[in-house]
């Protein structure tokens, strides 16, 4: 058996029917759209088209809407950071930033950075320079001798509550 031997199954492929390619092919003529109407006519769309009654995408309601100004932060759990750093897929000596989260596969997606949640329990002493961290992450981190240093501002309190 040689590379250049191996080969499909037959009728494991099947070629597509050619159209229109005259009466002795059994699809000649019409190509197979049957007479007249708009549906043997070309450059015509009729997906969704109920017959005037109004569509059914249409009929649904419309629910929700997409914040322009809103981020996405890939979320990156503690209790994974210290998963990672036992399994020595990331350099606790090292301060942990977005692209050794990235690199270590922890962190996908993201485009605005990483934010930091508190969930499982961090025992190593780590420096983090993550887009943002929630209460409990950075009382955890601080807990274990570590530090978190965020590079997008927390919102601002209200000093005055009106």
């Amino acid at each position: 058996m040689k590379l250049n031997d191996l080969r499909d199954n037959d009728g494991a492929r099947k070629s597509r029917m050619r159209v229109g390619r005259g009466i002795g092919s059994g699809k000649g003529k019409t190509a197979a759209r049957g007479q007249k109407g708009q549906k043997s006519r070309s450059g015509v769309s009729v997906n969704g088209f109920e017959g005037g009654q109004m569509p059914l995408h249409m009929r649904l309601p419309k629910r929700g809407f997409n914040n322009p100004f809103g981020k996405d932060y890939a979320e990156v759990n503690l209790g994974m950071v210290q998963k990672f750093i036992d399994a020595k897929k990331i350099d606790a000596k090292k301060v942990v930033d977005h692209e050794a989260l990235k690199a270590a596969g922890l962190a996908r997606g993201g485009k605005d950075g990483v934010r930091l949640l508190g969930k499982g329990e961090l025992k190593t002493k780590v420096q983090f320079k993550v887009a943002g961290a929630s209460k409990g992450a950075i009382e955890a981190v601080e807990k274990a001798g570590g530090s978190v240093e965020t590079t997008v501002p927390a919102k601002a309190e209200k000093a005055d509550a009106e």
